[in-house]
């Protein structure tokens, strides 16, 4: 193993950074600040030694070219540096771009893992160990999906004290409020939870996060078997079972299949969720699932669902940049070069190979940074056990994510509409190319360093993939049957997010999503030349500017248009309607059609795709189920629809209104003897602070902030996550509040007076916080008040930033929040798992 060693470097200020990454982008303060904040080399004091992203490409090529030195026909540094620079052709995506080479943090380059028991135990030792591993993993910069399907359904007989199983839904609480721990850099982890409709409880999983506050910290999808789609399809009854699809089950029941698929289509249409994942379509395409023997049988997905994966497993990720193989864009001359395309992608599939090589060694850098650490093997012996499993996976199936970005950018520079027929057709035959590309450099590497150590030919022969590769390429499948293949799986479609803005493009297989919009700047209404289009609320002064989508610009400027005109509203839609943009955003695009195309490309897709389906406001819950039985019947593996405002956290009918005012009424406002608490730690200015939140329903309704560890505060393990408070009475017969927990051994443990455990100067403000909350006052704007109160005193003002982080984890996921993104200036700021997240640029920000 090569330990990186920690060189003397140039470090770089933060505004120098930016101001060379600005040029860099020309211009660009979105990318440039996305790529300083994310990706830029950066020591834990936050020192930078990246001035620009040509730095970090020449420090990934360093590293694959070192990789390269210990095969046969070694590409040179140069070389790779030729095909990553300026995120023009290949482009590493998300952990391999900030990880590779990188010294100064001890950190996997997988993007996605997935984790479970082999045995499938739900005892509570199995349950834990789960727990445990995700929070490992997370802390190392991993998403992470597992799934329920393994827990006994509610009522269920146990061998404990409880006597009954409490079902699913507690532990999916466990695992999300797990994931909101964890911080990455800034943002929260990635969780997957999945269940299988087979399993009596999947309708309660289904309604679990339909309740404000619960599972915040989780996506949640429903793996559909083939017979209960034609229940759904032929209006039949479907029987669940436990365990899923025993044909012994201990449990047992028929259900109208039709009701509770209205129940799946009503919930992912009033709040896009959960995902659907058409399991039986993903096990029978699965080429790793003809090893499900050795311990490849797929179980679940990655947050985002494109890479589905059997315990242990990770992948990388790594997009292709199509945009850039189409030459005279956006003229009558345009034309997509295949041939360049397909030796970048043997390249591409090359450079993945070694990024494995590079993984094994984080891995183990990691697993040595385990064995030095200071407790005992017992307390490290779960961490250390998992990334072993990881390391062998890894090594043994070799599993790569090539991905593409900028679909949608190349369409519209050959003149294709997107969404069209003619489109639809090009991308299929794009990503037919890709896969056989992709699959010969596999096999080529295969040649050259030697099969996947478990390759077996004859398990993968009826494989529906590998038939289809037989039927478009028979040298490629016997080359393949000869010499193996170096990887057990190797195609994805992910998001590309930030990758996206440093690419200049469209996101992934997306349609753009506006080819032109109004941003606004804050200005000085006394400077020269300066134009003030919008004074807001408390007085300040904004000019509107126009933000051409950056291929939307190239295509004004290659027409003549003038790029830095202020344009008016009416002129920018004429210049749209001429555009090959027009009728091609994703507001535009036929939702059956996106629907066909999918299903048309994971033909060529051996992992899964990421694509969701926007939808306006006012689509019927009968076109979401549509959508649904379509994109099953089209052969897709996944599809998640996201209906315009549905996660807004704004109530949209009047009947709606009514119901929440009428639960507003019957919010107790006087204080119950006995309320449920949760415990909320976080850090403010390098202190300690712990919040005690009293909840009804799980919503909150009263808090005590303050202090921890202090001799003034309240001391509590580290274990403790909830419990109550107590209203009790003093001797002289005024009213305190006291705190019970249950320790380890079952005894319960109560803190008195917890209310005058914390400065008094916060108990008299956490009381009128309480009473907003006690009158139903939506949380959101709770925080809002508690931003604007004007406080003197350092400590009361970071009390206050304490409140306010303790209640954003209660604010409804797409909740809009005022203020503005720091990053891009947006005004469309909304809550996402307790972080203000930025609907136009994707940045978070969360504390």
């Amino acid at each position: 193993m090569k330990v990186e060693a920690h060189s003397v470097k140039k470090s770089y200020t933060q505004d120098e950074a930016y101001e060379a990454s600005l040029k860099y982008f020309k211009g660009d303060d979105l990318a440039a600040r996305v790529w300083v904040n994310k990706y830029a080399l950066k020591d834990s004091e936050g020192n930078i030694f990246e001035l620009t992203p040509d730095d970090m490409h020449r420090r990934i090529a360093s590293e694959i070219a070192r990789v390269e030195q210990k095969y046969p026909n070694a590409m040179t540094e140069d070389e790779v540096f030729d095909l990553i620079k300026g995120f023009k052709y290949i482009v590493p995506q998300g952990s391999p771009m900030a990880g590779i080479g990188n010294p100064y943090q001890i950190a996997s380059l997988s993007n996605c893992f997935v984790i479970g028991n082999g045995s499938k135990s739900d005892s509570y030792g199995g349950i834990m160990k789960i727990d445990q591993e995700q929070v490992q993993l997370m802390k190392r910069r991993g998403g992470v999906g597992h799934d329920l399907s393994h827990i006994r359904p509610k009522g269920s007989d146990v061998k404990n004290s409880a006597l009954t199983s409490t079902g699913v839904v507690p532990f999916m609480e466990r695992y999300s409020n797990s994931t909101r721990e964890v911080a990455q850099d800034g943002r929260r982890g990635a969780l997957m939870l999945s269940v299988s409709v087979n399993h009596p409880d999947a309708e309660d999983f289904i309604d679990a996060k339909m309740d404000q506050g619960k599972v915040t910290g989780a996506n949640v999808s429903v793996r559909m078997d083939d017979d209960f789609m034609k229940a759904v399809r032929d209006q039949k009854s479907y029987t669940q079972k436990y365990p899923v699809f025993s044909e012994s089950p201990k449990v047992s029941h028929e259900i109208d299949a039709t009701g509770l698929w209205s129940k799946i289509v009503h919930n992912a249409w009033k709040s896009a969720e959960p995902g659907i994942l058409f399991w039986d379509t993903i096990i029978n395409e699965s080429i790793p699932d003809c090893y499900a023997d050795l311990g490849y049988e797929t179980v679940s997905t990655n947050p985002c669902g494109e890479i589905p994966l059997c315990p242990y497993d990770s992948c990388r990720l790594l997009a292709i940049n199509l945009f850039s193989y189409v030459e005279n864009p956006f003229t009558d001359e345009a034309e997509f070069n295949f041939e360049l395309f397909k030796k970048h992608v043997a390249y591409a599939q090359r450079i993945m190979d070694d990024i494995i090589d590079l993984e094994l060694e984080k891995i183990d850098a990691i697993i040595e940074k385990i064995e030095s650490d200071p407790e005992s093997s017992e307390i490290k012996g779960t961490e250390r056990n998992l990334w072993m499993n990881i390391r062998k996976k890894a090594e043994e199936g070799r599993r790569t994510g090539i991905g593409i970005t900028a679909e949608g950018d190349m369409l519209a520079s050959l003149g294709i509409q997107y969404g069209s027929k003619k489109g639809n057709d090009f991308s299929v035959e794009v990503h037919k190319t890709l896969a056989i590309a992709a699959y010969r450099g596999s096999v080529y590497t295969a040649k050259e360093r030697g099969a996947f150590k478990i390759y077996d030919s004859k398990r993968e022969e009826n494989n529906p993939f590998i038939q289809r590769l037989k039927e478009a390429d028979e040298q490629l499948y016997y080359e393949m049957m000869e010499y193996g293949r170096r990887n057990i799986a190797l195609l994805t479609i992910a998001p590309t997010g930030t990758t996206s803005l440093m690419t200049q493009t469209t996101s992934g297989i997306e349609p753009v999503f506006l080819p032109v919009y109004k941003r606004r700047r804050k200005v000085n209404p006394n400077d020269k030349n300066t134009r003030v289009d919008f004074v807001d609320e408390v007085g300040d002064s904004w000019e509107e500017y126009v933000v051409f989508h950056h291929r939307f610009k190239e295509w004004m400027k290659i027409k003549g248009h003038d790029t830095e005109k202020n344009y008016s509203q009416e002129e920018l839609d004429v210049l749209v309607k001429e555009s090959p943009y027009y009728k091609a955003t994703s507001n535009d695009v036929d939702w059956m059609s996106k629907v066909h195309m999918q299903g048309a490309v994971q033909k060529w897709v051996d992992h899964s795709i990421s694509v969701t389906i926007n939808l306006p406001n006012d689509v019927s819950e009968e076109l979401v189920g549509q959508l649904y039985l379509e994109a099953w019947q089209s052969g897709c593996k996944g599809v998640t629809v996201y209906r315009d405002g549905s996660r807004s956290g704004v109530l949209i009918s009047n009947e709606e209104k009514e119901e929440e005012s009428e639960s507003l009424t019957t919010f107790p406002t006087i204080r119950p003897e006995v309320l449920t608490a949760e415990i909320v730690r976080f850090q403010n200015n390098k202190e300690k602070w712990i919040a005690v939140v009293g909840t009804i329903n799980d919503k909150p309704y009263e808090i005590f902030t303050g202090l921890a560890d202090d001799e003034d505060g309240i001391v509590l393990p580290r274990w403790v996550s909830n419990g109550l408070v107590i209203k009790a009475r003093n001797d002289d017969g005024s009213s305190r509040y006291d705190f019970q927990y249950e320790n380890k051994r079952g005894y319960k443990t109560t803190i008195e007076g917890l209310s005058h455990k914390f400065d008094p100067e916060y108990w008299n403000y956490a009381k009128l916080i309480s009473s907003t909350l006690r009158y139903g006052m939506p949380i959101d704007k709770i925080v809002d008040l508690i931003n604007s109160l004007q406080l003197d005193s350092q400590s009361i003002n970071t009390w206050k930033n304490g409140v306010v982080r303790a209640l954003k984890r209660y604010v409804e996921d797409g909740t809009e929040a005022k203020g503005r993104c720091q990053n891009c200036n947006s005004d469309k700021v909304v809550y996402q798992e307790g972080c203000l997240t930025c609907k136009d640029c994707g940045s978070s920000k969360c504390g």
